[in-house]
């Protein structure tokens, strides 16, 4: 499946293809060029959720078009809201479940992922994207500023430089400077993103479950602690992982020569 192949079938805001234990989540809002909505929000957070608790998934490819991945917040919805209005709407309820997501979430970019959209990228996994890809959050040129998550995972990602630079001029990388940079994983072919990024997902869905769960959350609670704190983290997840099946199975299988087959037990 090509991602223009996708956003042609339908008119629902996210389109969803399953290969195998990979799951790709097509942003479908074309004639808007994938402009978060609170619809579009909310279509992604109901299928992440699904995919989430669907046990035949194992990894989630999230991707957009073959020239915009996404253009950023609709400003339509938030025009005309003061700050007790923005409360209200609870934007974070939809991004949560992207955040939060136990199995691996990979973003395959082409084109602009711009504002919410860059945001939407920096909380998968990791991103893969091609030469044409285009990441920026242009929220201050029109009187914000990011509001899920741009400057922190930004100035984390890239340091305290290139972060100012980009929120402070508006000013996008280009696919080849972000994965100079870190914040591109993989820099595909152009127009491969999509077909790099699910293969990768592929490998991933084959890895063992709990360690996948357990690797995600070491990553994720050990960043901002001490060093002596994360190392603890990771020494009690990988004690842990000696008491499941797929340790026993990986080890055996390695020592045997063929093909693990893990169950998440």
């Amino acid at each position: 499946m090509t991602s223009a192949d996708a956003a042609t079938g339908n008119d629902a805001p996210v389109l969803i293809e399953q290969n195998g234990a990979v799951a790709t989540l097509v942003l479908n809002r074309p004639a808007r060029r994938n402009a978060l909505d609170i619809t579009l929000r909310a279509a992604i957070a109901a299928a992440i959720t699904g995919l989430t608790n669907d046990a035949g998934v194992r990894a989630i490819v999230i991707t957009g078009s073959a020239t915009v991945f996404a253009a950023g917040a609709d400003l339509n919805m938030l025009v005309e809201k003061d700050a007790q209005g923005m409360a209200e709407l609870d934007l974070a309820q939809y991004w949560a479940p992207v955040a939060s997501c136990p199995k691996p979430v990979i973003a395959a970019v082409s084109g602009f992922a711009l504002g919410a959209g860059c945001e939407l990228a920096m909380m998968c996994d990791f991103i893969v994207a091609d030469a044409t890809a285009r990441f920026g959050q242009p929220e201050l040129a029109v009187g914000i500023m990011p509001g899920a998550g741009g400057t922190q995972r930004l100035v984390r990602t890239l340091g305290k430089q290139v972060a100012s630079m980009l929120l402070m001029t508006g000013e996008m990388l280009e696919g080849q400077r972000a994965y100079e940079l870190g914040l591109v994983a993989v820099l595909a072919p152009e127009g491969g993103a999509l077909e790099k990024a699910q293969a990768l997902a592929l490998k991933a869905a084959r890895m063992p479950p709990l360690a996948i769960v357990a690797t995600k959350r070491v990553l994720r609670d050990g960043s901002d602690v001490p060093l002596d704190t994360a190392l603890a983290l990771e020494k009690r997840e990988f004690l842990q992982l000696f008491d499941t099946q797929d340790k026993n199975e990986g080890m055996r299988a390695f020592l045997d020569k063929r093909r693990p087959v893990f169950r998440g037990e």
